[in-house]
């Protein structure tokens, strides 16, 4: 595709500068620049951009934006600013523009910025999920790691992992994956950041799902403003259609703030004894403080024998409080998959477990269609 760029930036240095950029680009053609907003909304039409760069770093930015969306129709507009700011640039999105890109930019990043917001723009209806468990071992790894996977297959959407349990996250050990970055240096940079340049910070595991590693070393929590966390959670959440934050056990500072800011939390925990029915209802006390936590706050039991409906009711009626998943003992086929280089849910795609995780996946996809989602 060959982008036919219109350039409105209010500063003259900065215009010159970008102009640069686009003018040395070997699939971009700088059809027009401009210095005023009016000027541009007069004369650009003549030119035909099927891309527009708006500089937002002047009063009345969002209403601006509605002109050129008004008066551009086919094209799609790029906000471009000095800074990331989530609540801006929600505003900007819903005034009409595609996506939003940090100044100034090099031809790498632009030619990204270019190639995926003007496919699908920046997600707006992004769903942040956190995984919490009462004490620990409840099986949150082999589960978001799978779900992730059945997400990204059955939506076809970016899938981010956020492993936030700062000193002892093992997302990286459990894709064998060597970040280059991992969620300090995410959170060091945060405020220079926009969405698109946050995507770098995480490692692959397939073209639709990747992984902000944890910290490499226990001594790096320190590292990790709570306040730097929430600024990559909001990041994430428009980089990705759905966004899984791995958090450490027990209310601590990191799992309050994930859970908070996520439009739901799965309380999770590892069926094996009885205590765990008790940690859970704690739990749900805490959470009942919100006053939505019934449409917020959802329930998985992993390790469950018997696997069936029956059980399911059972421990619903443990709890007083609804369990939208039981995932079955699958801890050899786990290990299995995971010596093999493979996913749990490929080595058996028939099986109960990928049942189990698909549920959940199709659970979490139409949550905002069908309140809490059937089970069984």
């Amino acid at each position: 595709m060959q982008y036919k760029i219109m350039l409105v930036e209010h500063d003259r240095l900065m215009l010159e500068q970008l102009s640069k950029v686009i003018e040395t680009a070997p699939d971009m053609e700088l059809a027009a620049r401009f210095q005023s907003s009016g000027d541009a909304l007069g004369q650009g039409k003549v030119f035909n951009p099927n891309i527009i760069l708006f500089d937002t770093d002047v009063e009345g930015a969002t209403e601006k934006l509605r002109e050129f969306t008004g008066a551009f129709p086919h094209a799609a507009i790029i906000c471009t600013g000095e800074k990331w700011l989530a609540d801006k640039t929600s505003h900007y999105i819903q005034a009409g523009a595609s996506g939003y890109l940090i100044k100034p930019f090099t031809y790498n990043s632009l030619r990204e910025a270019l190639m995926t917001y003007a496919q699908s723009g920046m997600q707006l209806d992004s769903k942040v999920i956190t995984f919490f468990s009462p004490k620990g071992k409840s099986g949150k790894t082999t589960v978001i790691s799978n779900l992730a996977i059945a997400l990204s297959r059955m939506t076809g959407e970016r899938v981010g992992i956020i492993d936030a349990d700062l000193q002892f996250g093992d997302m990286a050990v459990f894709f064998n994956l060597e970040p280059q970055s991992t969620i300090v240096e995410a959170a060091r940079d945060a405020r220079f950041l926009s969405p698109l340049d946050l995507r770098s910070y995480f490692t692959k595991v397939t073209d639709k799902v990747s992984v902000l590693c944890g910290t490499k070393k226990p001594s790096l929590i320190d590292r990790v403003s709570i306040s730097n966390l929430e600024a990559v959670i909001k990041m994430a959440k428009a980089a990705f259609k759905y966004v899984l934050v791995d958090v450490p056990p027990g209310f601590n500072p990191t799992s309050i703030a994930a859970a908070e800011m996520s439009d739901y939390t799965y309380v999770m925990a590892m069926l094996n004894g009885g205590y765990e029915i008790k940690h859970v209802q704690r739990s749900l006390d805490v959470f009942e403080a919100w006053d939505d936590f019934e449409d917020r706050v959802r329930v998985v039991f992993t390790r469950v024998v018997p696997c069936n409906k029956e059980a399911q009711e059972k421990i619903s009626d443990a709890i007083d409080y609804d369990v939208d998943v039981l995932v079955p003992n699958a801890y050899m086929m786990v290990s299995k998959a995971a010596d093999n280089g493979q996913m749990a849910l490929d080595l058996e795609p028939e099986g109960q477990f990928a049942g189990s995780i698909n549920s959940l996946a199709d659970i979490i996809i139409h949550q905002n269609d069908t309140g809490r989602g059937a089970k069984w």
